[in-house]
């Protein structure tokens, strides 16, 4: 066997004679320039790398030294994440453990790759076996890529966030494929008596001038070192790439859509059975006492029953026996930790720390424009309820879940345990999504607590009904924007995000600290969240003096990372805010938008999205386009959306649901630099602008009393078929960058900004409370007690 260790508005009518339309916008607007912001990856090819001493090949890649992207001069000024951003942090606290990782090639000339990251759908298994395909020459079915178990001594290279996958592991990957190539190179010159530089390596087959060959199976022993050696190697240009940038299916599609794919729920795992929890009705509530506890315990199927900090436990021979179980038993709880609590009660303790502005709203000879948005709680459930099996015995644990952060996860349940780390085994299964809470090792700790409790293996899954309730969400915010306009020309930008506490204990927060001398002046000495916040956040506009602010508040709630952290709030606040600006100023928000804009990679994006989409086209009266940007993760999208708000499309019911306003079509453009699989990029957008709708129109939970109403997916709305845009299209840009920006979840945040606009241009309100439904509580909330509702009889009526 061969092992490589790699390193790493009013209704929209047609124009008016003195409106320019999109066609005379994009031909007035400065020539296109190369695209590129001045913050190129690594230049040059060639790379330290080593053979790694064993019985197979073995190399790893030394990347620590390598060049730090300059940051480009901007007119206003640049901002933190434009000189070091979120991926910068991930991807050099990843550097120093990367030659710990391993590709392995078996006689089969199987190319193996246990990815320290973990697939939630996003494509990342099927990226990285191009690149390996692609540097070692190989068919892209000889590369089986695995997800890695929790590795403790990867310390920050294992973890799955941040769009950083791509971008971080892209050259280790690259360097460890062309280690093992040059090193099957080198056998085969030897087995074939030839001088390397007359050998060809194809498609997982060595050939020389003299027509002899050799399989990378039958060279991979003689290929393996007897000790650790340096190699430097130089990485294919890419010019010369089959693989890297074509469109490929992804390597596990078949799999996934003929039910043969295991995920957590899938294993059989020895004795672990079904196993629920009966939850509190408030949030974060507790067990006071259980008045029926043996009659449960007698009940069919059931084998145990324990109390543990979340609930009651119930362990059957079925998941429909673990609901009976659940809903039959009778628990006096104490309070959770926002009791009482309402929408209105947190938005009050929000607006109440919010920072105030620096420049007066009235500043002499010049006018301000001030907006404030709300954000209201929205639940980070995935299509894949929260679930993990544990089996605890006597001095050890193992346990299988989806894990972003399995390191953390490790820890927090060698601590939940009372055990040392080194007893606690965590495998990664893939995800059925994630939208970023499984970062968090909820379900793994709680699986581990009551698999101790029990003395028994237990396959631990939440209730639709859990998640919402219980389950962590995306903070309730808002955003406070102040603008100086003197003349035509924006003076001053400033806007105040305020948010509930967004939860950074899964791995973020201890990269910020380990890395603090690295971060830009002044930066390390702020707060998680503040940092984070400062290392995402991008204005690209030319506003003068631009200042973006967080101040978080903590009550009590489960927050997490949700897909794109703060940018999708931020972003739509920002948006918005530009076309209220742009009509101020009376011009045309395209007109607007490329007159301001400072970065070249937007501004392509842009018109190339109003090209597509036809911007500034004769719409009925209800029905409008948006058009909005973003940059973030060294990138760059731009999303044009039209949205129909008629009342005959708003009236509209669906299963005694209202629908709402309807997309129509999304038009969608980004530049992710170098990009490994425009198929699976494509389809990264197609969800975030689907996200994105859901997050301006309809997605939400309702607080009241200490509770969420929301209790599964039948009344909380993500973005239903009934609003999935007919006409889509995906338009990935051209880009001169060497090294891949970050994609899984740069579709969000200019998606929910374009669709809030285009809502605002077809009703003639500007919206300020998201999403717009948020008001309109249309379903009857299921019950809190019983906790979770009976299982459905028919299977076909009924989509708890």
């Amino acid at each position: 066997m061969t092992t490589v260790p790699a390193q790493p508005a009013q209704p929209a009518q047609p124009a008016r004679p003195d409106t320019q339309g999109a066609e005379q916008l994009l031909a007035q607007s400065p020539a296109d320039s190369p695209p590129g912001d001045g913050r190129r990856g690594l230049s040059r090819r060639g790379f330290l790398g080593y053979v790694v001493a064993g019985t197979t090949l073995a190399v790893a890649a030394e990347l620590t030294t390598g060049a730090r992207p300059a940051a480009a001069a901007v007119p206003s000024g640049p901002q933190v994440a434009e000189v070091f951003d979120l991926g910068d942090l991930q991807t050099r606290s990843a550097l120093p453990t990367s030659q710990l990782i391993t590709i392995t090639l078996d006689g089969n000339g199987v190319a193996h790759f246990a990815i320290p990251r973990m697939e939630v759908g996003q494509g990342i298994t099927t990226a990285a076996a191009m690149l390996i395909a692609e540097e070692l020459d190989l068919p892209l079915d000889k590369v089986e890529v695995t997800l890695a178990p929790a590795r403790p001594e990867l310390v920050f290279n294992q973890l799955t966030g941040g769009s950083n996958t791509m971008e971080s592991m892209y050259t280790p990957i690259r360097v460890a494929a062309a280690v093992a190539r040059g090193r099957l190179l080198a056998a085969a010159a030897t087995l074939l008596g030839a001088q390397v530089s007359s050998l060809t390596a194809r498609s997982g087959v060595i050939t020389d001038t003299a027509g002899g060959s050799a399989t990378y199976g039958q060279l991979a022993a003689l290929a393996a070192s007897a000790q650790t050696v340096p190699v430097r190697v130089n990485l294919k240009s890419t010019s010369s790439f089959r693989v890297v940038g074509t469109p490929q299916n992804r390597v596990d599609a078949r799999d996934a859509v003929t039910g043969r794919k295991k995920f957590t729920m899938d294993l059989a795992v020895p004795d672990a059975l079904p196993t629920m929890v009966c939850r509190p009705p408030t949030l974060n509530g507790s067990v006071r006492s259980v008045q029926n506890l043996p009659a449960v315990q007698a009940m069919p199927g059931v084998t145990d029953v324990v109390v543990v900090d979340t609930g009651v436990a119930v362990r059957a021979a079925t998941f429909g026996q673990c609901i009976d179980a659940v809903r039959a038993l009778e628990v006096t709880w104490n309070p959770g930790t926002v009791a009482g609590e309402s929408d209105e009660s947190v938005l009050r303790r929000l607006k109440a720390a919010e920072l105030p502005m620096a420049v007066p709203k009235v500043p002499l000879l010049a006018r301000t424009v001030d907006l404030r948005f709300e954000f209201m709680f929205r639940s980070s459930a995935a299509l894949e309820p929260n679930c993990a099996i544990a089996d605890v015995r006597a001095g050890r644990a193992t346990v299988w879940a989806g894990l972003k952060s399995p390191i953390v996860a490790q820890r927090n349940i060698a601590d939940a345990l009372g055990l040392p780390q080194t007893s606690v085994k965590v495998n990664v299964v893939t995800g059925g999504g994630s939208f970023g809470h499984k970062l968090f090792g909820d379900a793994a700790i709680e699986a581990a607590k009551i698999s101790k409790a029990m003395g028994k293996p237990v396959k631990l899954m939440w209730h639709r009904a859990d998640e919402p309730r219980q389950g962590r969400t995306h903070p309730m915010a808002t955003s406070r924007i102040r603008a100086t306009l003197l003349g035509s020309n924006v003076l001053t930008f400033e806007q105040r995000h305020t948010s509930i506490q967004t939860d950074f204990s899964h791995g973020l927060g201890e990269r910020l600290t380990a890395m603090a001398a690295e971060l830009p002046a002044g930066l390390g000495n702020l707060g998680f969240a503040q940092s984070i916040f400062t290392l995402t956040q991008e204005l690209p506009y030319d506003f003068g003096v631009v200042t973006q602010l967080l101040n978080e508040v903590d009550m009590g709630f489960n927050t997490g990372s949700m897909r794109n952290i703060y940018s999708p709030d931020v972003a739509c606040a920002n948006e918005l805010f530009v076309d209220q600006l742009a009509k101020k100023l009376g011009k045309d928000p395209l007109a607007f938008r490329l007159e301001f804009l400072k970065n070249e990679r937007v501004k392509a994006c842009l018109r190339k999205v109003v090209e597509v989409g036809r911007w500034g086209r004769a719409m009925p009266a209800g029905t409008a386009q948006g058009i909005a940007v973003h940059s973030e993760y060294k990138g760059a999208t731009a999303v044009l959306v039209e949205i129909d708000c008629r009342p005959e499309t708003v009236n509209r019911t669906v299963r005694d649901a209202v629908t709402g306003p309807r997309v129509t079509k999304a038009v969608i453009a980004i530049d992710a630099g170098l990009v490994v699989n425009p198929r699976g990029l494509e389809a990264q957008m197609m969800g975030g602008v689907s996200d994105g709708i859901a997050l301006a129109l309809t997605s939400s939970n309702h607080l009241q009393d200490g509770h969420f109403l929301e209790a599964s997916w039948d009344n909380y709305f993500y973005t239903r078929q009934w609003n999935v845009p007919p006409t889509f299209e995906c338009i990935v840009m051209p880009s001169d960058r060497d090294l891949p920006g970050g994609a899984g979840e740069a579709g969000v945040a200019a998606s929910v900004a374009a669709t809030a606009c285009a809502y605002a241009r077809a009703t003639g309100t500007v919206p300020t409370r998201f999403p717009v439904n948020h008001g309109t509580v249309s379903f009857t909330p299921k019950t809190f007690v019983p906790p979770v509702p009976a299982s459905p009889t028919d299977g076909l009526s009924h989509t708890y």
